[in-house]
């Protein structure tokens, strides 16, 4: 298996957006966030990263063809990841129904790093720090606020035994823990 350094290198390669590194950055966070929440054992909560952190790599390559988004990083790393971390990447992209709890948590977690970085880039700092949970509340309800940033989807936290509000905050944490690595 791709060791994380190996993963970030090749995602630093294929994504040229320093935005969508910190993006495919921050979904790793939330993703060994979640798999650690639900107790998973190390080897685990490393493959939930290595997922995340590579779920977009062919973003960029088809962002004029999106049927082939998800699949082309599947085809790319099918020597590199195991069966449930590709069919992971591909159900965060559509291509295949979810069926695993890693399927459920990488689907929810991908809009949700969108959600927050909005959240802060609002505030007149511009600092993640002081984004709190109950700001995040608020901006669930409205709805031109982080438009791409798809609450059903992240709603989905739910099929891995997360209520919407646990799941905001442990992103939230797991952001604010290593803001740093993501630009905020």
């Amino acid at each position: 298996m791709m060791d994380r350094a190996a993963a970030l290198e090749l995602v630093r390669e294929r994504i040229p957006s320093a935005n969508l590194v910190n993006h495919c950055v921050a979904t790793e966070i939330i993703m060994e966030a979640l798999a650690r929440h639900l107790g998973l054992p190390d080897e685990d909560v490393e493959r939930w990263a290595l997922a995340g952190l590579l779920h977009d790599l062919d973003y960029a390559e088809t962002a004029e063809d999106f049927e082939r988004h998800g699949v082309v990083t599947a085809e790319l790393l099918a020597d590199e990841l195991d069966d449930e971390q590709i069919h992971a990447i591909l159900a965060h992209a559509g291509k295949v129904e979810r069926e695993t709890v890693m399927d459920a948590a990488l689907y929810a977690a991908d809009p949700t790093t969108g959600f927050i970085v909005a959240a802060a880039l609002v505030r007149p700092d511009k600092a993640l720090a002081n984004v709190e949970l109950r700001s995040l509340r608020k901006r669930w309800k409205e709805k031109a606020f982080a438009r791409g940033a798809s609450r059903e989807q992240m709603a989905a936290c739910e099929e891995i035994g997360l209520e919407r509000d646990e799941f905001l905050a442990l992103a939230l944490d797991a952001m604010k823990a290593r803001s740093g690595e993501i630009g905020l």
